[in-house]
């Protein structure tokens, strides 16, 4: 697998190797454990990965209101890195301060899922480089709101 350009079926090929080495008990690495933590935190994409190989081919188009999920887990290892190395830098501060703010893990990591998505998109749709200071600006913003219910 290329590490820096994987296909779309390598990415593929990697969650369900991962899925199939956690129903199976097997030894994982690294990178495995990090995206199997992701994977039991989303049990809607169980069935799908259950599927294995069938699942390759899968389209999952915005038009009949699917997520892609090996989309959805690779950004959530995407940020897993980001917080890890603080970049861009303040993404980890801002991610403490979702956490604070009554934010689970998870449901800080879907916040700052939301606002990578939404940085990527300009990027693309400017044809620019992702802006890394309007990330972290759109994540501090949803820090500082209540939370739902409260």
């Amino acid at each position: 697998m290329n590490l820096f350009n994987p296909s779309r079926d390598e990415v593929r090929r990697f969650f369900l190797d991962t899925w199939r080495k956690v129903v199976e008990r097997l030894p994982l690495t690294p990178m495995e454990m990090h995206a199997r933590d992701r994977m039991l935190l989303h049990p809607e994409y169980h069935p799908l990965l259950n599927a294995g190989e069938s699942s390759l081919d899968h389209e999952f188009t915005p038009e009949t209101g699917q997520t892609n999920p090996f989309l959805h887990l690779s950004l959530h290892l995407a940020i897993a890195e980001q917080l890890q190395i603080d970049q861009p830098p303040g993404l980890r501060s801002a991610y403490q301060q979702l956490v604070g703010a009554g934010h689970s893990e998870h449901e800080a990591e879907h916040v700052i899922l939301d606002c990578l998505a939404e940085t990527l998109w300009r990027s693309q749709r400017d044809r620019t480089e992702p802006d890394g200071l309007a990330y972290i600006r759109c994540v501090q913003s949803h820090a500082k709101r209540p939370l739902a219910g409260t």
